[in-house]
């Protein structure tokens, strides 16, 4: 009886140990197509936001042969070192010497679609290097807004003639423009930069996490270590991750109600801004942080408790180190978030048109993304490629952040 039953027995195993190795193929297969489509998608962002962005970092630019030694100008290295340089070459009539070669060389209608604000440019490079007023040289500089949209083919019929004419004979291209890193906000793409919004989004993220780290990581701590467990502690925690799932416009309108309402003159300023991206970013951190303190095992605090430390001691001493590499990770990845925000800072009025960085804490400024918002809106070709590429740009100091992110955890993680 036996012996009939023991191969009836093989056969249904074998046919379940099938059936569970065809389900593992099936999950291994499913899950390498999850990892696939996300590399795709990602690589897709890549490539395109690339392709469209290198247009932004390059500017369409007019050659004028320019003969320093005949324009009548003055000055040395003392004289063009002073803060009224660009002035004094304005009063010496250094824009009228650049209309003037430059209708030489591109006739009247060419000269007419340079740049209202070429002539700034070449007076930096004479201050950058006096020599120049010494010289004949070739100075490549900016075209009109209506030239540019003209040599990308769109725009009115005279102007893509006129930028093909021009293009033909050698004296219009589109060069690398180094000023977009180095420049803030402008009504003419040619002449717009990223380095107000940018700098901007540096004082606001200093601002945050000068405030939302050591508390976020004080309340962790008390929390984890110190706080008695009952229903007030309970109501905190839960208060806490409710809050990590508030949208992040509330905040917006936290900082609304309450950081301009008492300091009203500070409205736009990135002390406000990284006040109310701080209060975004605190929730995480205290989230952060408590599962950080959480993987420290108990023989640690045990350890140092026997060794005679002070529950303070043990706390700053052992516990806080071996959960700091979590704790920054945490952070970073926060901090990344809160760079990466538009809707609370719209709240507060950081929705500006900054034309010079921002000089302190207390200075009108935008950011970064806000800045991106602002050029998305704009019809002109010419923001629509910067646009992509500050968004290259916010891509890259993410990046940065989460290397920075995956540094600190490296450098400080400990085993045990």
């Amino acid at each position: 009886m036996s012996d009939i039953e023991l191969p009836t027995r093989s056969a249904a195993f074998e046919a379940r140990l099938k059936k569970r190795y065809a389900a593992e193929k099936r999950f291994k297969a499913i899950g390498f197509g999850a990892v696939l489509f996300s590399v795709v998608i990602l690589a897709f962002l890549l490539v395109t936001m690339t392709i469209n962005g290198i247009g932004g970092f390059q500017r369409a630019e007019l050659a004028v042969p320019i003969d320093m030694t005949e324009a009548g100008l003055s000055g040395n290295a003392s004289t063009l070192a002073q803060d009224n340089a660009v002035q004094s070459l304005e009063m010496q009539g250094l824009p009228a010497v650049i209309e003037f070669y430059a209708e030489q060389s591109l006739g009247v209608e060419g000269a007419a679609q340079i740049s209202d604000t070429a002539w700034r440019e070449v007076a930096d490079q004479i201050i950058a290097d006096p020599d120049i007023l010494r010289e004949k040289n070739i100075f490549w500089l900016p075209a009109a807004p209506s030239l540019a949209s003209g040599f990308d083919g769109e725009g009115q019929p005279e102007m893509k003639a006129l930028a093909s004419q021009l293009a033909a004979e050698g004296k219009l291209e589109k060069n690398f423009d180094a000023g977009f890193l180095s420049r803030s906000d402008a009504t003419d793409p040619q002449a717009a930069g990223i380095w107000g919004a940018l700098k901007g989004s540096a004082l606001t993220m200093l601002v945050t996490l000068l405030l939302a780290f050591p508390i976020g990581v004080l309340a962790a701590l008390y929390l984890e270590e110190f706080a008695p467990k009952n229903r007030w502690t309970d109501f905190i925690e839960l208060s806490i991750n409710n809050l990590a799932a508030v949208p992040s416009i509330i905040f917006g309108l936290l900082g609304l109600a309450v950081f301009l309402f008492l300091f009203p003159n500070l409205r736009s300023t990135p002390v406000i801004g990284g006040m109310t991206l701080a209060l975004m970013t605190l929730p995480v951190i205290v989230i952060s942080g408590r599962n950080a303190i959480k993987a420290v095992p108990p023989s640690i605090r045990d350890g140092a408790l026997a060794i005679g430390a002070s529950p303070v001691q043990v706390v700053f001493h052992h516990v806080l180190p071996l959960a700091l590499p979590g704790i920054l990770t945490g952070t970073i990845i926060g901090m990344a978030r809160a760079l990466g925000e538009t809707a609370p800072l719209l709240m507060i009025g950081m929705r500006l048109f900054v034309s010079t960085p921002p000089d302190g804490f207390t200075s009108p400024a935008t950011v970064l993304p806000m800045q991106i918002f602002l050029w998305s809106d704009e019809i002109d070709r010419g923001f629509v490629e910067r646009t992509s590429a500050a968004i290259i740009v916010l891509l890259l100091f993410l990046l940065l952040m989460n290397g920075l992110a995956i540094y600190l955890r490296n450098k400080f993680e400990k085993k045990w």
